[in-house]
């Protein structure tokens, strides 16, 4: 399996990139998929939502008249959820919304995500990403020349770079990642992934 490897002006350069295909070739696998990124999703939640019940809303324990006699309905807390300033009823409480799934269907998912994108042409190599000043104009220009300036792209990089980081932040449906760190979810969520050879390289060799 090949790809051709193009430098940042957009040009094919005379070089093609070796694809493993146990990790761009498989049959994909969705609902390994589904689970991965449910999880991921998942673990974004803060869980922090919380009301106050009958017991923790402020006001007195004692009941507020008597039971009979007064021509009122009868009431045995100030406190109970159906009056004003009562307490919630089965209101939210804070909880983990963590969802546990196991490595190896993880693994498979990337696998399956890779080989999907790989089957749909949506994978580009660059030879390399090469900026000297931190610059979105500069970031920019590679994106054009690549033809991607109207498509949710996701630059996958080798090694951590402050400079392409800081070039592609204000880009709109522009992404950068570390191959090693890049969720399956940020993996998925873009119509094209350019991959430099260092971040190729990971893929390959990373599930054989």
């Amino acid at each position: 399996m090949k790809l051709e490897i193009y430098n940042q002006k957009g040009k094919k350069t005379s070089k093609q990139a070796d694809l493993n295909k146990d990790v761009f070739g498989i049959s994909p696998n969705e609902h390994s998929i589904y689970l991965s990124v449910k999880s991921e999703m998942a673990s974004k939640r803060q869980g922090t939502s919380k009301s106050k019940s009958r017991s923790e809303v402020r006001g007195t324990g004692s009941k507020p008249w008597k039971q009979k006699g007064t021509g009122r309905a009868r009431i045995g807390s100030i406190r109970n959820p159906s009056r004003p300033g009562g307490g919630t009823a089965f209101g939210p409480e804070p909880r983990n919304y963590n969802l546990k799934v196991n490595k190896k269907v993880k693994a498979i998912a990337r696998k399956s995500i890779l080989s999907s994108k790989f089957a749909a042409k949506s994978i580009m190599i660059l030879d390399k990403i090469n900026i000297d000043k931190p610059k979105t104009k500069s970031f920019n220009e590679i994106v054009k020349n690549l033809g991607l300036e109207s498509k949710k792209v996701t630059f996958l990089i080798g090694e951590k770079d402050d400079v392409v980081y800081m070039s592609s932040r204000n880009l709109h449906n522009i992404n950068t990642y570390l191959a090693d760190t890049v969720s399956n979810y940020d993996l998925i969520n873009n119509e094209v992934v350019v991959l430099d050879q260092k971040s190729l390289e990971f893929f390959n060799k990373i599930w054989i």
